[in-house]
Formats: structure tokens, sequence, C-alpha cells
């Protein structure tokens, strides 16, 4: 009797998985306000890095006869290029080195109210009356307050310092998170698939992190970006009326603050660091827009398909 072999059928080969971080980059690209917002913002995160290790010693440095020296003198060191300030210390240098701080505060307070008004938001949302209630009212009175009335109220009483401002700034904001992931999770509760978890049993604390919390982040991260513009401008505004951080400490609102004796007579004192504080804030902007659009799944076809459609 012959041999007949038994030929399995050949299966279709699968095609690849995207890349991820591959498929990001190319939306990021696509949208070119957003790509070059990002790379603007990934310099000020780099001078906030090492700008102080790097100048330093140079912004602090005083040299009384370059005082007031105005920009664009391209004979003097590069880091005149923008002017020296009333202490003859070159502007380009302290603004590098202001950024570490500037955005140091700005983050630290962002990511504090994030995580506790996320947390406190999912809490009021999943469980039960009584306990929404009580965050809720918590929430309902620390709005009551103007967020800038407040953190001024707070730091004329306290020691106006670079961890007393981030505490205050993120005290005055989580309630915008805890509001925001509060109606998520509200919505997001009476699902199908979380419905589901809760009868097979599943716990309240892997129902909220496993199920609740991925569908509530991407618009939490799209609001935090935004926030990030606002908790900048707002230590601005504080530094500028003398309650922020103080001298030696330097940020940009600070070196506004500083230059406005001068206006009529040295406007790029002013003018420079201010420019920064703009130009941040509308890169974050842009890039809060590109996210809103990247993380939604409904949205994230009108990126994918510009380079298409230019192509």
């Amino acid at each position: 009797m012959a041999h007949i072999d038994q030929v399995s059928p050949t299966q279709p080969e699968l095609p690849d998985a995207p890349n991820p971080i591959a498929q990001t980059l190319r939306m990021l690209w696509n949208d070119k306000f957003a790509f070059v917002s990002t790379v603007f913002l990934l310099l000020v995160v780099f001078c906030a890095v090492f700008g102080p290790l790097l100048f330093e010693d140079i912004a602090t440095k005083q040299n009384l006869r370059g005082r007031n020296a105005p920009p664009f003198d391209f004979e003097k060191h590069w880091l005149f290029w923008l002017g020296g300030d009333a202490l003859g210390r070159p502007l380009l240098a302290r603004i590098i080195v202001a950024a570490q701080n500037t955005i140091f505060v700005a983050a630290g307070a962002v990511f504090f109210s994030l995580v506790i008004g996320t947390s406190l938001g999912l809490l009021a949302g999943y469980t039960t009356h009584n306990i929404s209630q009580v965050i809720m009212r918590l929430a309902d009175i620390i709005m009551s307050f103007p967020s800038l009335l407040l953190a001024v109220i707070v730091l004329f009483m306290l020691e106006s310092s670079v961890f007393n401002l981030v505490i205050v700034l993120a005290i005055t904001r989580i309630p915008i998170y805890l509001r925001t992931a509060r109606a998520e999770t509200l919505e997001v509760r009476e699902r199908m698939f979380v419905q589901a978890a809760r009868v097979m049993g599943a716990s309240t604390r892997r129902i909220i992190f496993r199920h609740i919390l991925p569908v509530v982040f991407p618009t939490l991260i799209t609001i935090a970006t935004l926030d990030f513009a606002f908790v900048m401008l707002a230590e601005s505004s504080l530094s500028f009326l003398g309650i922020g951080i103080q001298p030696p400490e330097i940020t940009w609102g600070l070196m506004v603050s500083q230059g406005r004796p001068y206006l009529t007579t040295a406007w790029w004192l002013s003018f420079w660091p201010g420019l920064a504080i703009i130009l941040t804030t509308l890169s974050l902007n842009l890039l809060s827009h590109w996210m809103r659009t990247a993380l939604d799944p409904a949205q994230r076809w009108r990126l994918e398909n510009v380079g298409k459609k230019n192509g």
C-alpha cells in the first residue's frame, strides 16, 4: 500500500503589527505645528536639565561695566546676544538657567494634582454615594476660592520657596482632575466590560485600575498638558508680584518682574523671558490639541491619513 504523505494546508502569514512608537512619530510628523512644538519643548527640557550645570556660574557673575548691555551685539560673547541685565549678567544664560525652576514648579504641581485628583475622582465616581459626596464637597470648597487668590494668601502667610509654591499650586488644581475623572468614571462604569468584570468577582481596585483608568487617562493627560501651561503662567504671575520664588533663585516670571523698572530704557530685560513664556505655553497648547486627536480612536485616522494624502 502506497504511503500517502499528509500535507497540511499552508496558513496565510499575518501582517506584522505596526510599531506603536513609529506610528506615533509618523503621526507627529504629519502635524507640522505639533512637531515643531515638540522639538521646542524638548529644547526647553534640555535647558532645564543641563542649563544650570553649564551656565550657572556665568548667569550669576556680575559685571557692572556691562549693565543693561543692548542685544544683538555679536562682538561680545554669544551669551550676550540677547543683552545683559541691570547687573551685567547675560540674559541668554539666565533664561537657560531659569528654565529649570520654571519647569520644575509647573511639572511638580501638575504631577501631584494629577495623581491626587485622578485617584479621588476614580474613588468618587465608582464607590458609594456618601463617599462621593464628601469628596465632591471638598473639591467645591477648594474651587470656591480663585486659584491665584488662594495661592497669594497661602504664600503670603508661608515662606516663599519652590516647595511651597509647588504644593500651593497643586492644591488649587486638584478639583479639575477630580471632577473630570469622576464624570468619566460615572460613564465608563456602566459599560458592558466593567459590568462583566464586576459579575466575575473582580475586586473594586482591579476594576478601577485595570478597566476604568485606561479609558479615563487619555482625557486627563490632555488636560494636564493644557494645565501645565496655566500653572507656568500662574508661577510667573506670582513671581511677578514678588510672592513667588525669591532671589537668588530665578524663574522667567521673576526675570520679567526684575525688568519692569527698565521697560522704557532696556525693554529687552522683560521681553526675552516673556517671549520664552509665550512660546512655551503656545507649544504646550498645540501639543495638547495633537494629543487629544492622537489618543482618541475615533479621531486618530485624521493624523494617520495626512501623510497618505500628501503622498
